[in-house]
């Protein structure tokens, strides 16, 4: 799904959001109010190509193999279900999960395009992606990331263990993987940005270790707009 034309996934009063839109869906097939939950929510303009979500309803009339049909006829175009299953009474969205993978998409050509303007960061200065792998695995493993997170984050801690981070260039773009178990506010944007300073050389590769010790926000990089990241993948 796409937050294009939508305010995120939370809901808010009187805004388009991801969560209502479902919400209202499955209350309109069903006859039933739910309460959606996701494995996390994501800001306005992020992507999800591998969101996951539960609910509870007493009867239900559909095959299950059939509620994505159903329940994507009712739904704006920005919105698609991919699959649906029956899971445990005990299953929960957010609580079970066991790792998310994240995606984030650089144009690192000189004019970008218009056709995926909205999907992706266009960065025209040259980066050195060489480095930039080096500088990724330095985030690894289990960590402090308090210097990697947006002010407005309530999070109790902010250590957090990331289980693989991988750069790739296909062409003019450059794509950063990121795994772990959990991600603060605007964790990975501020990673990525911080790779970003890495690849034009503002900050050495070998610096990363101690901008994480430091846990000082204003030591890494800044944070890149949301269109270019999406949730890819969430494990239970």
């Amino acid at each position: 799904m796409t937050e294009k034309d939508l305010i995120g996934w939370q809901k808010q009063p009187d805004k388009l959001n991801i969560q209502g839109e479902i919400e209202r869906a499955i209350e309109d097939i069903t006859g039933e109010k739910i309460d959606l939950i996701a494995s996390g929510r994501t800001d306005a303009g992020v992507h999800s190509l591998g969101q996951t979500a539960n609910f509870k309803i007493e009867n239900n009339s559909i095959p299950i193999e059939k509620f994505p049909i159903a329940l994507n006829s009712k739904l704006k175009k920005s919105i698609v279900i991919k699959s649906a299953e029956e899971v445990e009474e005990r299953f929960h969205s957010r609580y079970c999960v066991k790792s998310k993978t994240y995606r984030y998409v650089i144009n690192n050509s000189e004019n970008g395009t218009a056709l995926y303007r909205t999907l992706e960061y266009h960065f025209s200065q040259k980066l050195d992606v060489e480095k930039m792998k080096k500088a990724a695995k330095y985030f690894e493993g289990e960590h402090d990331f308090k210097g990697f997170k947006a002010s407005g984050s309530n999070n109790k801690s902010s250590v957090r263990k990331i289980y693989k981070t991988e750069v790739k260039k296909e062409n003019d773009r450059i794509i950063i993987e990121i795994t772990g178990n959990g991600f603060l506010y605007n964790m990975v944007r501020i990673i990525v940005g911080t790779l970003i300073d890495v690849g034009i050389r503002k900050i050495d590769t070998e610096d990363i270790p101690s901008i994480i010790d430091s846990k000082d926000r204003k030591l890494a990089g800044k944070t890149v707009p949301p269109h270019g990241l999406y949730l890819l993948k969430v494990e239970y």
